[in-house]
C-alpha cells in the first residue's frame, strides 16, 4: 500500500471568522440552552404543584443573580433563535443571500434579540416585581 498525500480538509483554524460562521454557531447553542431553559421551565412548574415551601424554594433559586443571569441568558436564547429562524424562513423563500443582506440581517437577529430580551426583563421586573 502506497500513502498519498492528500490534501486535508481545512480546519475552523484555518478560516477567519465571518458573521454568518459566527451566528450559525450561536444558532446551534441557543437551541441547546432551549433544551436547558425547557428543563428549568419544568422544574419551575412542577415547584409550583408540590406546594408554596417548594415553590418558595424555586423562587428563591430562580430570584438569585445567578438565577437571573441563567434566565437572562435563557430569554436572549429564545429571542435568538426565534429571529434567526426567522431569517432562515426568508433564506427558504429565497431572499437575503447577497452579502450586504446577509450582514444586515444579521446584525438584525442579534440587535432584535436583545432588544427584546431588554424589553422583556424590563416588563418582567416591572410587573412581577
Amino acid at each position: 500500500m502506497t500513502t498519498r498525500n492528500r490534501p486535508v480538509s481545512p480546519h475552523l483554524q484555518v478560516y477567519k471568522p465571518q458573521i454568518t460562521s459566527i451566528l450559525s454557531i450561536t444558532h446551534r447553542i441557543t437551541g441547546v440552552v432551549l433544551c436547558f431553559g425547557a428543563v428549568l421551565l419544568t422544574y419551575w412548574l412542577m415547584a409550583a404543584t408540590y406546594g408554596p415551601d417548594v415553590f418558595a424554594t424555586a423562587q428563591a433559586i430562580l430570584g438569585s443573580w445567578i438565577g437571573r443571569l441563567v434566565l437572562l441568558g435563557v430569554v436572549f436564547s429564545l429571542w435568538y433563535h426565534l429571529a434567526n429562524g426567522i431569517r432562515h424562513l426568508a433564506w427558504d423563500a429565497g431572499w437575503g443571500f447577497e452579502l450586504t443582506q446577509l450582514r444586515a440581517s444579521g446584525l438584525a437577529v442579534v440587535a432584535v434579540a436583545v432588544i427584546l430580551t431588554v424589553l422583556t426583563f424590563v416588563a418582567a421586573y416591572t410587573v412581577g416585581g
